[in-house]
C-alpha cells in the first residue's frame, strides 16, 4: 500500500472538520424536512411567523457554516496531499521511473477520502443521537405540533456518500496534477517555492526579518489555517455569549463547542507543520549563536498579526450574522429582543484568546528550541 496507516492518522483534522460540518447541517436540514411535513397543522399566526423564521434560520446556518467548513476541508485536503507528495518524493519518483503512470500513482490517493467518510459518518450519527433534544429546544414555546426525528435516506446519502466521493476524486486529481513534476525533481524532493519580491529587495532586510517574512510566504496554506483558527475562536465564542436572549442554552453550547474544536485543531495542526518544516533552520541558527527567543521568534512571531486579523474578521462576522438574523429573519417576531454589539463578550473572548494563543506559542517555541544539530547530521 502506497499510503500507510501513519499517514492516514495525520488526516484527523479533516475528520474533525467534516464531523462538525455534518453534525450542524444534518440537525437543521433534518428538522426542516420534518417540520415541513406538519406545516399544515400550524394554525396560529404567530406559529406561522416562527415557522418561517425557523426554516430560514436553518437555511442560513447550513449555507454559512456548511459552506465555510466545506471550503476549509478542501484547503485541508489539498494541503495534506501536497505535503505527502513533498515528503515522499523519492518513493513516488521511483514508481514513476519504473514506468508507473501519473494516474496510476495518483489513484492510490483515494484513501485520503476515508478521513472524510469517517468524519461525516461520525457527525451524522452524532446528529441523529442529539436530534430529540434539538427538536425539543426548537419547539420550546410549544407553537408547533410535537414531532419525532425521522431518518431520511436521501439526506444521509447527501451528508455522507456525496462528500466522500467528491473528496476522494479531489485527492486523486490534485495528486495527478502535482505528480506531473519531472522524475528527477521528485527523487531530489525539490520544492518549487515562488516568492514574489515586493517594492524593496529582500537583501535590504536583516536576516531574522527576512526569515520571518519568507516563512509566511513559503507556506501560505498555513497562514490561512492560523488565521482561520483565530476566526473560529472569535466568531463562535462571541456568538455563543451574545445569544443568551436569542437562542437556547443548548444551541449556545453547541456553537462554542464546535468553534473551540475547530480553532484548536487547525492551530495545533498548523504550528506542528511550521515546527517540522523549520527544524533544520532553527538548529543551524543555534549553532551560529542565535538565542532561543530569536530562533523561535523568527519563525512563530510572523503568525501573530495573522491571528489578530482573523480575530477581527471573526468578530465582524458574528456581529453581522446575528444582526441579519434578528433584523431580517426574525423581523416579524414581536418578542424578539433588539440586538447590539456585545462588548463584554468581545473583552472576554479577546483576553481568553490572547492567553491561550501565547501559551500555545510558548509550547511550540520550546519544541523548536529542542531541535539539535545531531538530528540534522544523522539525516
Amino acid at each position: 500500500m502506497l499510503i500507510g496507516i501513519r499517514d492516514m492518522a495525520k488526516l484527523f483534522a479533516i475528520s474533525v472538520v467534516c464531523c462538525c460540518a455534518v453534525f450542524v447541517c444534518a440537525l437543521f436540514m433534518n428538522y426542516n424536512i420534518d417540520i415541513g411535513a406538519v406545516k399544515d397543522e400550524i394554525t396560529t399566526p404567530m406559529g406561522m411567523v416562527i415557522y418561517d423564521a425557523v426554516v430560514a434560520t436553518g437555511k442560513v446556518v447550513v449555507g454559512v457554516s456548511g459552506g465555510c467548513l466545506a471550503a476549509t476541508t478542501v484547503v485541508l485536503l489539498i494541503f495534506y496531499v501536497k505535503n505527502y507528495i513533498d515528503s515522499h518524493g523519492k518513493e513516488l519518483g521511483i514508481l514513476k521511473a519504473l514506468g508507473y503512470s501519473d494516474m496510476r500513482v495518483a489513484g492510490h490517493f483515494w484513501v485520503f477520502g476515508i478521513s472524510v467518510f469517517i468524519g461525516t459518518g461520525v457527525g451524522y450519527a452524532g446528529a441523529m443521537g442529539y436530534m430529540p433534544n434539538f427538536y425539543e429546544a426548537q419547539n420550546g414555546e410549544g407553537l408547533f405540533p410535537d414531532i419525532d426525528p425521522e431518518f431520511h435516506l436521501g439526506l444521509a446519502f447527501c451528508m455522507i456518500v456525496l462528500p466522500t466521493v467528491f473528496f476522494m476524486l479531489l485527492s486523486v486529481f490534485y495528486a495527478f496534477f502535482k505528480l506531473k513534476s519531472p522524475v528527477l525533481g521528485l527523487l531530489k524532493e525539490s520544492r518549487n517555492v515562488k516568492i514574489k519580491k515586493g517594492k524593496f529587495d529582500d537583501k535590504d532586510l536583516p536576516f531574522l526579518s527576512d526569515l520571518k517574512r519568507n516563512t509566511l510566504k513559503s507556506r501560505k496554506s498555513l497562514v490561512f489555517f492560523v488565521g482561520f483558527s483565530a476566526f473560529c475562536f472569535s466568531a463562535m465564542t462571541q456568538m455563543s455569549m451574545s445569544m443568551n436572549e436569542l437562542a437556547s442554552d443548548t444551541f449556545s453550547w453547541m456553537i462554542i463547542s464546535i468553534g473551540l474544536i475547530l480553532a484548536f485543531m487547525t492551530l495545533l495542526m498548523s504550528l506542528t507543520s511550521v515546527v517540522k518544516g523549520n527544524g533544520k533552520t532553527i538548529a543551524m541558527m543555534k549553532v551560529f549563536g542565535y538565542s532561543r527567543r530569536e530562533c523561535s521568534g523568527s519563525v512563530l512571531d510572523g503568525y501573530r498579526p495573522v491571528t489578530y486579523i482573523g480575530f477581527i474578521i471573526g468578530t465582524a462576522y458574528q456581529y453581522f450574522l446575528l444582526k441579519i438574523m434578528v433584523d431580517i429573519v426574525f423581523a416579524d417576531y414581536e418578542d424578539m429582543p433588539d440586538y447590539s454589539f456585545d462588548f463584554k463578550a468581545l473583552a472576554i473572548s479577546l483576553v481568553t484568546f490572547i492567553a491561550a494563543y501565547e501559551i500555545i506559542l510558548y509550547i511550540f517555541g520550546r519544541k523548536l528550541d529542542r531541535q539539535s544539530v545531531k538530528s540534522i547530521m544523522l539525516e
